[in-house]
């Protein structure tokens, strides 16, 4: 059992539970960290006066079992939270976001000329990595601030916020100095220092499923920057791996239906790691849409053959114009808009 206490609640009144629960003979433990406390019950509480519990006025709510506290909020006809990126522009609501770039920051040249088609053709924020993780040790790792110092130049040219990767603990007070969204990439769901740190700052955070994690580890994961104070999260399905060898990843959209029925929490999809291949991504995206999500996330490069990373996935600025113009239809079909 979990006793979540409200997010105003004193060390007092912490304490006050757990004398309560001691004087039952009730094992509890207190979980640290985060701003909302919570209390786990171990072992027998048939003893327990549960009602006791739920009328002190600390309490928030009591859970049967672990799982999801604040991301799976969910309650009857509540509103997705609306996210906003620090240029006026939201994910969430009616309104459909289109996140676009490129994988890498290769050049100035190179992501102003890919920030100003991304703007033009509807996108509200510019994605883009200063720092890559990379499967193998001795591949471009990025050009640490110097591209985060690049990305900004084209917030400052564009008004487009920012969006890429903080990969360490020790770096989202840097990220956060030059970002609008911090990312938490697939490999680092499960880093829950990381996850803790991002929720320590004020930046909305864009936390990516884990390539072979469960929905309920998906949501855990936004836990534990939620607990931090920064319930500003927003998921991302990425694709999972799975037996199929043709596509990079296998893109699970049923999560994203799920994810709205579930949570108030936005959800957007990346169709160009979910496939891999640069000709699925517009079917992929209009299925993304068709299936609910709050927006997407779009490699794209001005030279894709050409691009330092994720290549094969990448489009071009005018097969990205393209895509956003038939989203268009796919929006209209499901009451929103782009």
């Amino acid at each position: 059992m979990i006793v979540v206490l409200n997010p105003n609640s004193s060390a007092e009144h912490v304490d006050n539970i757990v004398g309560l629960l001691n004087r039952n003979g009730v094992d509890n433990f207190v979980v640290p960290g985060g701003r909302q406390k919570t209390v786990e019950v171990f072992g027998d509480i048939n003893g327990l006066d549960r009602s006791v519990l739920e009328s002190l006025p600390m309490v928030e709510r009591i859970l049967d079992r672990g799982g999801p506290i604040l991301a799976v909020d969910r309650r009857p006809d509540d509103a997705t939270f609306d996210i906003p990126l620090g240029n006026g522009a939201t994910i969430g609501g009616k309104k459909i976001a289109i996140i676009a770039g490129p994988c890498s920051v290769e050049s100035l040249n190179q992501i102003l000329d890919i920030a100003m088609a991304v703007k033009e053709a509807g996108a509200v924020a510019l994605r883009g990595g200063a720092f890559k993780p990379r499967t193998s040790p001795y591949a471009f790792q990025g050009h640490g601030e110097l591209g985060l110092e690049m990305l900004a130049r084209a917030r400052e040219e564009t008004g487009l916020a920012i969006v890429t990767e903080v990969m360490r603990c020790d770096h989202v007070e840097l990220v956060a100095k030059y970002a609008d969204v911090l990312q938490i990439g697939s490999r680092n769901m499960h880093n829950t220092q990381l996850l803790a740190a991002a929720g320590e700052q004020d930046k909305p955070v864009l936390l990516k499923r884990g390539w072979g994690a469960t929905l309920d580890e998906f949501l855990l994961a936004a836990e534990y920057v939620m607990l931090q104070g920064n319930r500003n999260v927003i998921l991302c399905e990425r694709g999972i791996r799975s037996h199929e060898t043709y596509v990079r990843n296998t893109l699970a959209l049923a999560v994203v239906p799920e994810v709205k029925r579930l949570s108030r929490l936005p959800v957007i999809v990346d169709p160009s790691h979910g496939t891999g291949r640069s000709h699925l991504v517009v079917p992929m995206s209009n299925a993304s849409v068709a299936c609910g999500a709050d927006g997407l996330i779009i490699e794209v490069h001005n030279h894709p053959k050409a691009a330092w990373t994720d290549a094969d996935q990448a489009l071009d600025c005018d097969q990205f114009t393209a895509l956003a113009r038939g989203l268009e239809a796919f929006a209209g079909a499901c009451s929103r808009t782009l």
